[in-house]
């Protein structure tokens, strides 16, 4: 990637990484083990699946309270779920220690032109996240340019805190071209998550250079 500013520390970027562990066979010590991973990075946050959220929070509150949020996922990864399934999922997340929700889109809604149906979706589920945040994944691997534009709008006008790329389980991640997108559609108005693929610590400067305020990555970089 282009324009790297070398001038950003360590600590700037890892104050923006949501440390990810989403494989289905993570067990309590690999949870365990990347709480430890992001304390000593001084991430922000780990990301795990719902079932892992209690392990994550537990871990976190016993030996680094109040220096690691955690984060969970929703409608994971495909959106498909049903409105109803996805507030519910949320609810127990955050009922088991979760501070922030990801929740991927239903992208055959959006697919389908159904824009309405996402914003209902996603500004029901930002209302019964009892004021945590909440991001949306657009998996913008699936959408074109203009699709992604009025996904950004979309977005904004339902209230979620932020947009996002990528569940790192479609056929593309993150890149310059989309993101430079989602910033300037989202015009400050929400923040703008960049995963999927984002391995070193220099794709992840070149997105914070770009405006992207949160990077998932589940690789120590």
């Amino acid at each position: 990637m282009k324009n790297v500013d070398t001038k950003l520390n360590v600590i700037e970027i890892n104050k923006m990484v949501d440390f990810t562990l989403l494989d289905p066979r993570a067990t309590d010590v690999d949870i365990e083990k990347l709480c430890d991973i992001a304390y000593k990075n001084q991430y922000y946050s780990v990301c795990v699946n719902p079932c892992n959220v209690q392990i994550a929070s537990g871990y976190i509150a016993k030996h680094f309270a109040g220096s690691l949020k955690v984060v969970s996922v929703v409608g994971f990864p495909l959106g498909a779920s049903t409105t109803n399934i996805k507030i519910q999922e949320a609810k127990q997340c955050i009922v088991d220690g979760a501070d922030e929700i990801d929740v991927v889109i239903n992208i055959g809604r959006a697919k389908s032109l159904d824009y309405d149906y996402v914003k209902s979706e996603l500004a029901q589920i930002k209302k019964n996240a009892r004021n945590k945040i909440v991001k949306a994944i657009l998996e913008t691997c699936y959408f074109d340019d203009n699709e992604i534009i009025k996904l950004c709008k979309i977005c904004v006008k339902a209230g979620v805190d932020f947009v996002k790329t990528s569940t790192g389980f479609g056929t593309g991640g993150a890149n310059e071209d989309v993101v430079k997108i989602m910033v300037n559609e989202t015009m400050g108005k929400c923040g703008v998550k960049a995963s999927g693929g984002i391995r070193t610590r220099e794709q992840a400067v070149a997105f914070a250079n770009l405006g992207v305020t949160r990077i998932g990555t589940s690789s120590v970089i």
